[in-house]
């Protein structure tokens, strides 16, 4: 495999969860249980801007996650792994992009602060639709992170105590989409993300390291 594959691979594994961790921590804080539709409404209005932004934001990064995991896929598959971390991607795949389409309805509170409209009347309107899909993204995702869990052990990639810590933060990534708290939800997750998957980063750079070919001695003149 090239070296610049790799590096390729390595970086997006990086920036990943940077940008969820960025992204998921610049949501306005939403007090008390989700949906907090009271809450909701005055993030929209009282900064309609950053709530739009951060909208746009998270579609985005949610497919750069979905980019990260395909990275680790191939990190795996070339340790050998085929068998857990192939069955999670798809997974993984669907649950981000199910995750994708929660920004996509959440634009309805700002379209109604925009046209002077019920900011909480239209998010109600929307409950019907955000709780069944974010239920459903949340749980494909936690198959996936399980399945990925089990990949990296197997694999042997990792020191043992790393192992176990990347197996812990990819759990907890997961369940934090159940939980139905702002603070879990956000910082809890981008936390996470960042524990599980820097380790598998610096595991991709060493191998790319290691596939660099020495540099030949300059021949010496005769």
């Amino acid at each position: 495999m090239s070296t610049t594959r790799s590096s390729l691979r390595a970086g997006v594994v990086v920036i990943a969860p940077v940008i969820w961790l960025a992204v998921l921590s610049y949501h306005p804080y939403l007090a008390g249980r989700l949906p907090n539709l009271e809450a909701i409404a005055h993030a929209v209005e009282s900064d309609p801007t950053r709530w739009g932004a951060v909208h746009l934001a998270t579609g985005v990064a949610s497919g750069v996650l979905a980019l990260a995991f395909l990275a680790v896929r191939a990190h795996l598959h070339e340790a050998g792994e085929d068998r857990w971390s192939a069955a999670a991607l798809p997974f993984v795949v669907i649950g981000c992009t199910l995750y994708a389409m929660l920004p996509g309805l959440e634009f309805a509170p700002l379209a109604a602060v925009e046209a002077g409209g019920d900011v909480e009347a239209a998010q109600e309107a929307l409950l019907p639709w955000f709780a069944p899909l974010l239920v459903a993204a949340g749980v494909t995702f936690a198959v996936g992170m399980f399945g990925f869990a089990l990949g990296v052990r197997r694999s042997g990639l990792l020191s043992p105590g790393v192992t176990s810590l990347v197996m812990v933060a990819l759990g907890v990534m997961a369940l934090s989409r159940l939980v139905p708290l702002s603070a879990v939800q956000f910082y809890v997750q981008g936390v996470a993300g960042l524990v599980a998957l820097l380790p598998l980063a610096g595991s991709m750079w060493k191998q790319r390291a290691a596939a660099v070919p020495a540099r030949q001695p300059a021949p010496q003149a005769t």
